[in-house]
């Protein structure tokens, strides 16, 4: 069976030729989602096993009682669980064929992840473990203009066509994000100085 594409000459394709030649640019494009589910996921990794190691330490002793734990943490512990499945259905939804994502898109999804919401968030855990936090603010406020930035980018030229499913995925997991970080902040800059 064969297809027939313009090739100049109007050469007729075999359509096992076509199969094989969308698996391999499939595998190409999957090879770089693993990179980009990995930055997805370190806030999602790293943020409970932080808390859990920090338990012991005198200046976060409260964290051995969940009810100690402050309104800010469970803002970032809801909408972070809700990013995180957003971004796991939206992996899996372009994972599953229906839908590809072209190398430009791949690049400004990796940079708004890898260059905007991991540094970000490790600014963040340098200020909440630093006895003068507002050392940190600017920086994080830069960080997170960029990251915004970066993310409006992303959907204002690639996602604007996209699906009900997907449009839905990017919400929980922009807005997911955001929430959750705007939460961390306003707990390191706010409720620490203010105190209990």
């Amino acid at each position: 069976m064969v297809a027939e594409f313009p090739s100049g000459q109007g050469a007729r394709v075999p359509l096992p030729v076509l199969r094989r030649d969308t698996q391999q640019s499939r595998r190409r494009l999957s090879r770089h989602g693993v990179c980009a589910l990995g930055a997805m996921l370190v806030p999602a990794v790293l943020f409970p096993t932080g808390l859990f190691l920090l338990r012991e330490d005198a200046r976060f002793i409260w964290l051995g009682d969940v009810r100690a734990y402050p309104l800010e943490f469970w803002v970032i512990a809801v909408c972070g669980t809700v990013a995180t499945c957003g971004g796991l259905l939206d992996w899996l939804h372009h994972r599953s064929g229906e839908t590809t994502v072209g190398r430009r898109e791949h690049r400004a999804h990796l940079l708004a992840l890898a260059s905007g919401g991991l540094p970000l968030f490790v600014l963040l855990a340098f200020a909440s473990l630093s006895p003068q936090p507002l050392r940190f603010l600017l920086p994080v406020l830069v960080l997170l203009i960029y990251t915004v930035v970066l993310i409006s980018y992303d959907e204002f030229v690639f996602h604007h066509r996209c699906g009900r499913f997907e449009t839905v995925t990017h919400r929980l997991l922009t807005f997911g994000n955001g929430l959750a970080f705007l939460a961390w902040t306003h707990w390191c800059f706010v409720s620490r100085s203010v105190g209990p």
